[in-house]
């Protein structure tokens, strides 16, 4: 199978690990941070959510199913690609499963549009029970190219430090990207068993600095000491009226209630989910749409789990 969402077939509950993770943590009874107010008036000084302070979705993200029978790319790195030798990267060349029906994050086919996309690739393999993600990826019939490879192996019990303290990964938090993109089927079964991802404009987040479950931060500016952190979590209030939203919708504010969203990169649409091209249920059907959480500011979160500030190195040290 070269197509479908990967809402299933990991941890118990549901997702892709099968391993206790930051996110998948259960958060919903915490006590809010003690810093909890002064973050969320921090983001609201500054604008609140980027695009015009509107929590909306990008389904740009296509989630990719492969297994033993998927065509292998070699997936080559570019002169200065984004790893430049470090170890934060897997090594290149690599071996990866590419399935025929896919595309680049932001285009029809392995096509990089260099100017508005990151050009993720997110590969889940069942067989091998491996996550495969690429950073700045295009291909063709003869070459496939990448920036940065990440490898996940999705039964594996990673300490906090996940892949490594300091280090990257396909998303500039270190986290791995699929792990927190809902997935068309994931809603339509009633349930996202794990944080969503969520992304802030680099001024609006607070500079050389990240908190757990993160594990590396981008390029954030704001000099601001109660900007939010790479890596804080937002958990929606328990107060939140969920009454004006359709059953769809509220299989999502429940996942945010429950497991909140991890603050994981820098630009302007706030939250992520999985593009529904290859999996059976459709956003549409469902009636998620961009807008459908346009209205809900940041005052109606609590920051919880805020472990201290890791200041920013840069020295990526691997975990085995």
């Amino acid at each position: 199978m070269t197509g479908g969402g990967a809402g299933g077939g990991g941890a118990p509950g549901g997702g892709l690990f099968s391993q206790p993770a930051g996110w998948n943590k259960d958060v919903s009874a915490l006590t809010p941070s003690t810093r909890s107010q002064a973050i969320i008036d921090a983001l609201v000084a500054m604008g609140g959510w980027g695009n015009g302070n509107r929590l909306q979705i990008d389904f740009s993200f296509i989630l990719l199913e492969a297994n033993t029978s998927t065509p292998r790319r070699t997936i080559t790195e570019p002169a200065g690609g984004y790893c430049y030798g470090g170890p934060d990267c897997d090594t290149l060349p690599l071996q990866m499963p590419i399935p025929l029906n896919g595309n680049t994050e932001g285009s029809a086919d392995y096509t990089c549009d260099w100017m508005n996309n990151d050009c993720h690739v997110l590969v889940v393999e069942r067989t091998e029970r491996k996550l495969y993600e690429l950073y700045q990826a295009t291909g063709n019939a003869s070459s496939f190219t990448a920036y940065g490879a990440f490898v996940w192996d999705l039964d594996k019990q990673y300490p906090d430090t996940l892949r490594g303290d300091q280090c990257t990964s396909a998303d500039a938090a270190g986290l791995p990207i699929a792990a927190l993109l809902p997935t068309a089927d994931e809603v339509a079964a009633g349930d996202i068993p794990h944080a969503l991802r969520f992304i802030l404009p680099n001024a609006r987040m607070k500079r050389q600095v990240y908190v757990r479950p993160a594990t590396h931060a981008g390029g954030p500016s704001s000099t601001n000491a109660d900007a939010p952190p790479y890596g804080v979590r937002f958990r929606l209030k328990a107060s939140f009226d969920e009454t004006p939203f359709n059953a769809a919708e509220r299989v999502v504010l429940r996942a945010l209630k429950k497991y909140g969203m991890i603050l994981s990169d820098g630009g302007n649409i706030a939250l992520t989910f999985s593009d529904d091209r290859l999996s059976t249920a459709k956003w549409a059907t469902l009636g998620v749409t961009p807008q459908s959480f346009n209205g809900i500011p940041p005052g109606q979160f609590d920051v919880v789990d805020l472990g201290a500030e890791v200041p920013l190195t840069y020295n990526c040290a691997r975990n085995p």
